[in-house]
């Protein structure tokens, strides 16, 4: 076994140029860090550090993510609102979930968290629960969990956790999709909380196998926040194209600003999209008298890129035409096998790969830290 000093001023640079020697011996020396990460911190940050980096491989994501124990001591540090490695922790959590076997958090049963909510009594509830906690480092000083909307955003593929996150329990308790939408806006949030929230609601919308039944619902909880991201500082709204708009949307200051990036742009417009899409007429009826189509009608004309502008132009379509276009009403896995681009860079969704920080990343890669 690889000891804790070697690992920390050794192994760390070998997770991002010769990843296979972690493979050797039948992946002994992955067997070695998953007990690491439990170790004392420094020596826990570059166990996870290297567990992250080699993630990518197939191989070393299947013994990762299929294995309870390993999963059980992530889900008791991350959760400890003292862990000093709790965004590591996150990270590793979100590269994991391009598995599929992810998608049994949702029935991954774990005791109680006394700083959670007392109802959450399984993985993906307890996680979710931490992340609305957690998010500006209320929950944990150390760690605003802004990488757990990518897990989120990767998992709501299934149609079991889409359709979990979009129902509404009763007529007192919103969705838990809403636990994402404080998160669309404004720009200044870090980039990975926006992406991955956008994203996570996007995935889920396109997933969810019942659409006249859960998504209409849905619509007062969300068309606000999702517009929210898409007006400017001056729109060029009328009056009555201003009354139109819900109340927190009609009096911005000019501190207010659109989003920036184009892929929650994207995500943004295709939500809206596949709302009126599987929503059926009161879905699209409740959307534009939200005074959807100004706010979209503006995001084409500002925005100089021909995605998005593609996107807007289809929910125009359903908005103010006969909406004809319909989404696929099967699960989609893979970009090609659904009608909607996801997105003009390289972090997309559809194939449950996102990037993990700002830079310029080659799809499916996962974050490397140095």
């Amino acid at each position: 076994m690889a000891t804790p000093r070697f690992v920390k001023s050794n192994l760390v640079p070998y997770s991002k140029t010769q990843p296979d020697i972690f493979k050797t011996s039948q992946l002994a020396p992955i067997k070695d860090l998953k007990l690491l990460v439990k170790d004392y911190s420094p020596i826990a940050n570059s166990a996870l550090t290297i567990l992250i980096n080699i993630s990518t491989d197939l191989e070393i994501l299947k013994s990762l993510a299929e294995d309870d124990v390993f999963l059980e001591s992530i889900f008791q540090r991350i959760t400890n609102p003292k862990e000093p490695n709790a965004t590591l922790f996150s990270m590793l959590l979100s590269n994991l979930a391009k598995s599929d076997s992810f998608a049994r958090l949702l029935d991954l049963k774990r005791p109680t968290v006394p700083t959670l909510s007392a109802t959450a009594t399984n993985a993906f509830d307890q996680l979710l629960d931490l992340f609305n906690k957690g998010v500006g480092g209320s929950y944990n000083p150390k760690s605003n969990f802004e990488y757990l909307p990518y897990l989120f955003a990767d998992l709501a593929k299934f149609p079991s956790i889409s359709t979990h996150l979009i129902s509404i329990p009763d007529s007192n308790t919103p969705p838990l999709l809403t636990t994402f939408t404080p998160h669309t806006s404004p720009p200044t949030l870090p980039l990975p909380l926006r992406l991955g929230s956008t994203s996570t609601i996007r995935n889920a919308l396109l997933s969810v196998p019942s659409p006249l039944e859960t998504i209409s619902p849905l619509i007062p909880h969300i068309i606000p926040p999702l517009l929210l991201p898409l007006i400017g500082s001056d729109p060029a709204f009328s009056d009555s194209e201003t009354d139109l708009l819900p109340p927190e949307l009609q009096l911005l200051g000019p501190e207010h600003k659109q989003e920036t990036d184009l892929q929650v742009l994207n995500n943004i417009v295709e939500s809206l999209f596949l709302i009126c899409a599987r929503g059926g007429d009161a879905a699209k009826k409740a959307v534009k008298d939200m005074g959807a189509y100004p706010v979209v009608r503006e995001v084409h004309v500002g925005v100089e890129d021909e995605g998005i502008r593609e996107s807007v132009e289809r929910v125009v379509q359903l908005l103010m035409g006969d909406g004809v276009e319909e989404a696929n009403d099967e699960p989609v896995r893979r970009d090609e096998e659904s009608g909607l681009q996801m997105g003009n860079d390289e972090r997309r969704t559809g194939d449950r790969s996102l990037e993990r920080e700002e830079a310029d990343d080659e799809d499916d890669e996962i974050v490397e830290i140095f």
